[in-house]
């Protein structure tokens, strides 16, 4: 009977190995993920970079179970000269990152280094510059909120003589986020509004000695699977002058939509 007793017991062991090594199995130590987006119009903190022509952008993350990561996010732009602020930059644009992430329950946090390359500029033009960023998300059932900042540090090259108020070609980008899942649907509402001070906000009509602007959009996204599509309507409140600056140059309202595949 003992023999019987152990035999069945070793046996009961046995099946429930493999899923008690399935349920424990480790985080993977790297995780590589990325995806490809085709976009009506790529626009940068709600100025268009491609003279509000379609642009192809792919992302590249490789993730650590501690938290570091590294990536690469690339997309076409305008530097034809169409795209007045972009004049000289070439047709691409490459954004290398990286960071570190934590998420404790619902609260997740999120501080890197980004930097901003373009290689196919005009030889001898400075264009490329660096910027810090920090975020925290907040997540509750279907709704998510996030607050962000990022700075650009005054005296890089890339960013010499934008500000049209001088000082130390600095920028300051802060921005609030919201998002909610719609029950049952594949569909998302997503929310964004922030504020550009400094070089980069400098986007004003000529005369208008302001370095500052307001964006915001308001975005419809549905995800199936490795598949999303949406559709944004995004706007700011540059300055016009006596003219139609803003949406003359892709800097004012406009409706995009964009289709994705992930992996």
């Amino acid at each position: 009977m003992r023999f019987t007793n152990l035999l069945v017991g070793g046996l009961l062991v046995a099946l429930s190995a493999p899923v008690c090594a399935q349920e424990a199995a480790p985080t993977p130590a790297f995780k590589l993920s990325g995806g490809t987006t085709l976009t009506t119009d790529y626009r940068f903190r709600g100025a268009t970079q491609t003279n509000e022509d379609p642009a192809l952008q792919t992302t590249i993350n490789l993730n650590t179970s501690a938290g570091f990561y590294v990536g690469t996010w690339m997309s076409e732009i305008d530097g034809s000269g169409r795209t007045p602020a972009l004049t000289g930059y070439g047709g691409a644009e490459v954004d290398l990152y990286g960071g570190f992430t934590k998420t404790f329950g619902g609260l997740g946090t999120d501080i890197g280094l980004l930097y901003y390359y373009y290689p196919g500029r005009v030889s001898g033009q400075k264009t490329d510059f660096f910027e810090p960023y920090a975020s925290i998300t907040y997540t509750l059932g279907p709704v998510s909120t996030k607050l962000g900042a990022a700075y650009a540090w005054g005296g890089q090259k890339g960013l010499a003589g934008f500000d049209v108020k001088g000082g130390n070609d600095d920028n300051i980008y802060a921005y609030g986020e919201a998002s909610v899942g719609i029950p049952t649907t594949p569909l998302t509402l997503k929310g964004h509004l922030g504020y550009s001070d400094g070089a980069l906000g400098s986007l004003n009509a000529p005369g208008i000695n302001d370095n500052n602007y307001w964006d915001w959009s308001v975005t419809a996204e549905a995800v199936g699977g490795p598949l999303k599509v949406g559709v944004s309507y995004v706007d700011t409140d540059i300055k016009n002058g006596n003219t139609d600056f803003a949406q003359r140059l892709g800097r004012g309202s406009t409706v995009l939509g964009y289709v994705g595949v992930s992996f």
